[in-house]
């Protein structure tokens, strides 16, 4: 009898193990960073636009977060601080918010992406390793539940108009020399001219930050605007090797055409905010930061850089302001290239100063100012670590790229910086991601 009941005591405490083991099921930040990359590397093979791209980032982001805050006492959500956001649905069982929130961003971007069966690869051998030791039932509902928040967040993500902006009709090429002209090699069509239409996440519209005009067009010698061209023109001609390393590390252009004789081959990098991205990656490695932290510093970077894209792609297609290339190969010297290869949209504003001083100011409120950080974001793309001692000083320097690029006029840096400062602070000011920011704002 005695030994009957110590056996029975015995398969209790196991069967208790194993319940507390499956309490216990865990997903780190490691894995996020792992998944965000994967996410990443397809956003390049897939070749999103820079606009686009921004889009498939945040909304997956902003599931992952929501899974998270909504077992965390300190975090707030971000239901009427996102347009249209709602309430997710609330867990039916027993569920690992970690792995139920890996689970959202995944369905999410797999939803978002083309090549669908590059993720789910990933994601077959990532629970692979996760399902070991875990009580089946359990980890299942955890996934269910995922899915379910994907569901909702991409019926959200339905409402943003991007589908109706699919139908759209194309930029039209008008006759009018200050007016954006499709440049060489590929001579591409304008990337997503309605983009302004796209619904916004936390500014009130998409051109709450309109930036002052571009300077007057005026080829006359000594006018402003001609300075301006040949300011372009010159510094082209005098780049150090330093800037040149700087212009290509920011390029950031997702579809380069190489063009050798008669031969054209194309080469595929990151985006902008895929840049930015991979920066909140190391620097919340670098900072310690677990899996919430690191969901936070993600769903805010990416709000700031959808939104910044908007306001800018916004100014874009108002001004529609013709790149250097165009008027120095007409008017100054058929041959000038300029180092990188001019991006298929207008000149004004400079996308890459406008996100990337809203992306560090999203990033400095979360890590605080002076934070030092190795940029390795583009090594895979045969580039070498950069190092800055701030968000804000790469961010500056991302800006400065595009003048030695030769792809932008000083004015669309300058005034670009001052947009997406001032949308950055807005979109960090209207979120409220925990409990005692409230008495701080």
């Amino acid at each position: 009898m005695q030994r009957y009941f110590l056996v029975v005591l015995a398969f209790i405490m196991l069967i208790s193990a194993c319940d507390q083991g499956v309490k216990e099921v865990k997903v780190d930040a490691d894995v996020y960073h792992q998944t965000v990359e994967k996410l990443s590397e397809i956003i390049v093979h897939d070749i999103f636009s820079p606009p686009v791209a921004s889009r498939i980032y945040a909304y997956p982001s902003i599931a992952t977060y929501e899974v998270l805050a909504s077992e965390q006492p300190k975090y707030l959500s971000l239901v009427g601080q996102v347009s249209e956001l709602s309430a997710l649905p609330e867990a039916k069982k027993e569920v690992s918010y970690e792995l139920a929130a890996l689970e959202a961003f995944i369905a999410t971007g797999k939803a978002l992406i083309f090549s669908e069966d590059q993720l789910d690869t990933f994601r077959e051998k990532l629970y692979k390793e996760l399902r070991e030791g875990v009580n089946r039932k359990y980890f299942d509902a955890s996934l269910a539940y995922g899915q379910e928040v994907a569901k909702h967040i991409l019926a959200w993500a339905d409402g943003d108009m991007y589908k109706q902006t699919r139908t759209y009709p194309k930029f039209t090429v008008k006759e009018d020399p200050t007016r954006w002209q499709p440049t060489p090699p590929g001579y591409f069509e304008a990337i997503e001219p309605h983009w302004n239409e796209i619904r916004t996440f936390v500014i009130d519209s998409a051109n709450q930050f309109v930036p002052k005009p571009p300077t007057e067009y005026d080829l006359t010698p000594g006018s402003q605007f001609h300075s301006e061209l040949m300011e372009v023109y010159e510094v082209r001609k005098k780049l150090t090797e330093e800037q040149k390393e700087i212009a290509s590390f920011w390029d950031c252009n997702p579809y380069v055409m190489n063009v050798t004789g008669h031969l054209m081959a194309a080469s595929k990098k990151i985006t902008p905010g895929g840049h930015w991205i991979g920066i909140t990656k190391i620097v919340s490695q670098k900072a310690g930061a677990d899996f919430m932290k690191s969901a936070e510093a993600y769903a805010l970077t990416s709000i700031a850089l959808a939104d910044a894209f908007i306001s800018c792609w916004d100014e874009k297609y108002r001004s529609s302001l013709i790149r250097p290339e165009t008027l120095i190969n007409q008017h100054i010297d058929e041959e000038w290239l300029p180092l990188l290869q001019t991006p298929p949209f207008p000149e004004y504003t400079s996308g890459h100063s406008v996100i990337s001083s809203a992306a560090a100011i999203a990033l400095t409120h979360i890590y605080g100012d002076n934070f030092s950080f190795d940029d390795t974001t583009e090594e895979k793309y045969g580039l070498p670590m950069r190092s800055f001692n701030s968000f804000f000083e790469a961010s500056e320097e991302a800006a400065i790229s595009r003048l030695y690029g030769g792809i932008h006029y000083r004015p669309a840096i300058e005034n670009g910086v001052i947009q997406g400062r001032a949308l950055g602070k807005y979109v960090i000011n209207k979120i409220q991601l925990k409990k005692d920011e409230l008495s701080k704002k």
